[in-house]
């Protein structure tokens, strides 16, 4: 039986298990990547594992989201940062350098080779042929210490996609039209694997919008082949020494397939407040729109900015509607500045921004009340803008354009000719802001500013859990709503203590007093709960306040694996119908005597509920013990 592009970089790297679909195994990581606002905790988590030097081919620390400096704390963090990344033998991508996920994608991704950042969009650098998953940052910090990565076999789903994308068509439309088809929670336990006549018809950006966005279908990572059009990219790059060739063998074998036809692919948009509501932009046609972003790590590529510079050339932004653009990378500003492209998006009456995450997660440019905002992003949860009431729309750069020049939802198409956008034959390359590490640090000094907290630590479970259900709350509960994001609350990242003060604010502001007041307890969920970002943050401060175990109907994979790395139960309903059983503030016992059997018993009054879990004997040991920072040590 031939093996899948996935399944021949895992066997390369496989260092434990067997690639069966759901047994544990674990890979060798070769390259980590963190970023400001989940590196701080994951390079005082590898501080505290006590070696010198990182033990990858390559770590990077980027600083791409806390760039919004209205207090001390994010530059103290960024001053910690680099030089930590100084000492350890890691590099440092300057803030102004740009998006981690396409400044790696630029300059250091490698077809082949796997890839563990502390940021659930690194699946990005898929687009390019590499393994790349996202986790939390203390399995970053283990993979810098050369420790393997632990994860259940994925299958492997294979999207077949035919036909060539029509005008006003774009990556970011194919991935929302994956998301149409298979749902938020479609991916988990999934590797996605693209293929087909389509595949050779998309760029490598496109690419990447579309392996980036898998992370909104749960799946533990995306994968395009790696082939002519990833060899023209590395050249343009100054990196055709990193091409290696990579292609599923014609007998591979895919747990299920997808079958999309290019040619018949419409401009899609994503309705407020989840990736999967999807529809044809032409359907919301009219829709006044306050608000157009236009950047990230999902559309911040130079065909992205190129093609929106040239559709709105000689126009202007509509009266009623504000137009924020920002570049993915330094790289992509410097080739707009020189081309012209950034001279018609200021003459249009578009603000531009730094080459950081900014917007996407409420790092400034927040809509008004009750605003239509129309975003290139990945993710459009309730409040992650920084405005609750505001609608975040998902689409195309094509379409924002055509939103920002209307002043409502329009289709693309009715703007005419497509601007025509040909790869340059060599991209700029300036790496004068990526920072190499020293080559001995024994004489770097930390720079610890006074937001920077000590890692809490978990003492680990004794016995049988007791204690009130803290919170229940319904299906689909993403880390947004558990650990928000925004201006107000990153900078207290390092602080941990500080940032727990803030768990569920957007669900119930009272459960942190709630949790303090009655010494910790349980928290109760429906299904896929801790979709979205990889930060662990929204499994740390629960920890720290005393959240002993999490029992819902099922769970998104990144968070499962942090609540482990906590030392917090993620035990599940062995019937859904008994969630119902349960209410917020009940007194509850779960005896844990059968749990390295795969069970655990909860008692609420008279009712007797089993619960489940799908924890390996070594994560049931990781948890028992307090979480993996201890079962290491």
């Amino acid at each position: 039986m031939g093996l899948t592009i996935a399944e021949k970089i895992i066997k390369s790297h496989l260092v434990h298990g067997e690639m069966i679909p759901g047994e544990e195994i674990a890979i060798k990581i070769d390259n980590t990547l963190t970023q400001d606002a989940t590196g701080t905790m994951a390079y005082l988590q590898f501080e505290a594992i006590g070696l010198d030097k990182v033990k990858t081919k390559r770590s990077v620390s980027f600083v791409d989201n806390n760039t919004l400096q209205s207090g001390f704390e994010n530059a103290d963090d960024h001053a910690f940062l680099q030089s930590i990344a100084n000492k350890h033998g890691i590099y440092f991508s300057r803030p102004g350098n740009g998006i981690c996920h396409q400044v790696e994608l630029e300059r250091f991704a490698i077809p082949g080779e796997t890839l563990l950042g502390s940021d659930s969009h690194t699946p990005t650098a898929g687009g390019l042929g590499m393994l790349a998953i996202g986790a939390g940052g203390l399995d970053v910090a283990c993979a810098m210490a050369g420790e393997p990565f632990y994860l259940p076999m994925p299958k492997i789903c294979n999207v077949r996609l035919s036909g060539k994308l029509q005008p006003w068509v774009s990556g970011k439309d194919v991935i929302l039209e994956v998301l149409r088809i298979m749902s938020v929670k479609g991916g988990v336990g999934k590797i996605v694997e693209y293929s087909g006549e389509g595949v050779k018809n998309l760029s490598v950006t496109d690419r990447a919008t579309i392996t980036n966005m898998g992370a909104e279908l749960g799946a533990t990572t995306s994968i395009f082949p790696s082939d002519e059009n990833t060899l023209s990219f590395l050249k343009a790059q100054g990196r055709e020494a990193d091409f290696k060739p990579l292609k599923a063998d014609p007998d591979a074998v895919y747990s299920e397939v997808i079958e999309i036809n290019l040619d018949e692919l419409e401009p899609m948009i994503a309705q407020p407040h989840m990736p999967d509501r999807v529809v044809k932009v032409k359907d919301l046609k009219g829709l006044k729109v306050d608000q157009v972003a236009i950047g990230s790590c999902t559309n911040g590529s130079l065909r992205d900015i190129f093609v929106v510079a040239n559709a709105i050339e000689g126009k202007t932004v509509a009266t009623n509607t504000s137009l924020v653009i920002s570049p993915g990378s330094k790289q992509v500003l410097e080739m707009i500045t020189l081309d012209g492209n950034l001279n018609k998006l200021v003459s249009a009456g578009a603000r531009i921004l730094e080459c950081t995450c900014g917007p996407c997660i409420g790092m400034g440019q927040s809509p008004k009340t009750n605003a239509v905002s129309v975003r290139t992003f990945n993710r459009n949860f309730e409040g992650r803008s920084g405005t609750k009431s505001a609608g975040v729309y998902l689409a195309s750069p094509e379409t924002a354009v055509a939103c920002a020049i209307f002043g409502e939802i329009r289709d693309p198409r009715e703007l005419g000719d497509y601007p025509i956008y040909k790869m340059p034959e060599k991209f700029i390359i300036n790496d004068n802001c990526i920072v190499k590490p020293s080559e001995d640090g024994s004489c770097v000094e930390i720079v610890r500013g006074p937001n920077i907290k000590p890692l809490p630590i978990n003492p680990g479970i004794k016995g049988d859990l007791v204690g009130k259900v803290l919170l229940k709350v319904g299906d689909n509960i993403t880390t947004d709503h558990i650990m928000p994001a925004g201006s107000k609350i990153l900078p207290l990242r390092s602080n941990v203590p500080a940032i727990s003060e803030h768990v569920f604010e957007q669900v119930d502001p009272q459960f942190p007093k709630r949790a303090k007041e009655c010494g910790g307890g349980f928290i109760v969920g429906g299904e896929n709960y801790g979709q979205g970002s990889s930060r662990e943050h929204a499994a740390l401060a629960p920890m720290y306040l005393g959240v002993k175990a999490v029992i819902v109907k099922s769970f998104a994979r990144i968070h499962r694996q942090n609540l482990i790395n906590f030392g917090i139960l993620p035990l599940k309903f062995a019937k859904s119908e008994d969630y119902d059983k349960i209410s917020q503030m009940d007194d509850i016992s779960v005896k844990i005597d059968k749990l390295k059997d795969g069970e655990a018993t909860l008692i609420c009054g008279s009712e007797t509920i089993k619960l489940v879990h799908d924890m390996s004997e070594r994560e049931v040991q990781t948890c028992l013990m307090g979480g993996r920072l201890n079962s290491i040590k």
